[in-house]
């Protein structure tokens, strides 16, 4: 029974993402084809180049912010080995869903003699402190954008509702969320339920987390490091926009906008396969880029990131190996002692 539930784990959204794709395709018109097959074509690839770099720094840094969280467990891993590590857990990730989580601890246990547990442990203070983010970036957009998302958002209302009026419906809808809320709270609060018990955990995990990036000896280069991760990634991604003509022009609020959706794509559908280039191309749409435009540079993006995760992931594993060619399994387990 749970092969099959660990099948359909991943089956399912690779379903839907192919699924999405071939429903978003058969959709289109010979001429949007035609401007969709254009648009590859004419892409100026010095710019998804660049991206690439951009997003190898990230991943380099993110390299470096792992050893800050590891010192505190008496020793400071070795650069290639966090940044192989790393690299290798995206590249699990693709494969299977949270796979990396488990492989990246694993290796870098395995060749630096520091235990699995606590390495897993130290992944949790990186996951808040990107997770605080995504999510303030989230906010950010809703506040700058909020008159076009009220706008649209209140448009799908009407359509819906008929005549009953704006205010009620908010205030109706602000009543019931606040009425939910509490009854959650409560219910987490109280409950022994499995279910609510991971929440539980998972919000404990949450403020564990922030309590370690506080305590850390070095935390404000964790910080540096998380900042100029985030840069990099919003870098990486508005970069590529200047690739096709028609996407140079933009807004930032637009490529953030683009951001945060392809990211939340990625999170529903593993490694966003389907999903992302749509989220982006819906997000642009508002921005008055053409539904093959806004397509094509969804499709470029997704190819340019999953192939620098591939290339780097693949390369990682021999490369790992080679580095640590002069360690011998007695040493590792001293280490571990």
């Amino acid at each position: 029974m749970k092969s099959i539930l660990s099948f359909l784990k991943i089956a399912v959204p690779l379903a839907f993402g192919a699924f999405l794709i071939w429903y978003v395709f058969k959709d289109l018109t010979q001429i949007e084809k035609e401007e969709l097959y254009a648009s590859f074509t004419s892409a100026n690839y010095f710019w998804i180049v660049l991206s690439v770099c951009f997003g190898v720094l990230s991943h380099m840094s993110r390299a470096i912010r792992w050893k800050y969280t590891i010192q505190p467990l008496g020793k400071t891993p070795g650069f290639w080995n966090s940044f192989f590590t790393v690299m290798i857990g995206y590249v699990a990730n693709l494969a299977l869903p949270r796979l990396g989580e488990v492989t990246r601890p694993g290796l870098l246990g395995k060749y630096e003699g520091l235990p699995f547990n606590k390495l897993f442990g130290t992944i949790v203070a990186e996951r808040v402190a990107d997770l605080v983010i995504l999510a303030s970036i989230m906010a950010t957009i809703v506040l700058v954008e909020f008159d076009m998302l009220k706008e649209l958002l209140f448009g799908y209302i009407e359509q819906g509702t008929g005549n009953i009026s704006i205010e009620k419906i908010i205030i109706i809808g602000t009543v019931v969320v606040v009425g939910l809320g509490v009854l959650f709270f409560f219910i987490l609060s109280n409950s022994n339920n499995p279910f609510f018990e991971k929440i539980r955990e998972l919000f404990r995990g949450i403020f564990e987390g922030l309590s370690s990036i506080l305590k850390m000896e070095n935390k404000v280069y964790f910080l540096l490091h998380t900042a100029f991760i985030w840069i990099m990634y919003i870098g990486m991604f508005w970069i590529c926009f200047f690739c096709l003509e028609e996407t140079s022009q933009v807004p930032l609020a637009g490529v953030v906008a683009s951001f945060v959706m392809g990211s939340l794509a990625i999170v529903f559908v593993q490694g966003g396969l389907g999903v992302f280039p749509l989220a982006i191309m819906n997000t642009l749409l508002l921005y008055g880029v053409s539904k093959s435009g806004a397509l094509a540079l969804g499709w470029i993006l997704w190819t340019s990131q999953t192939l620098m995760i591939i290339v780097l992931g693949v390369a990682s594993i021999p490369l790992l190996r080679f580095v640590n060619r002069n360690k011998t399994i007695e040493s590792i387990t001293d280490n571990k002692k």
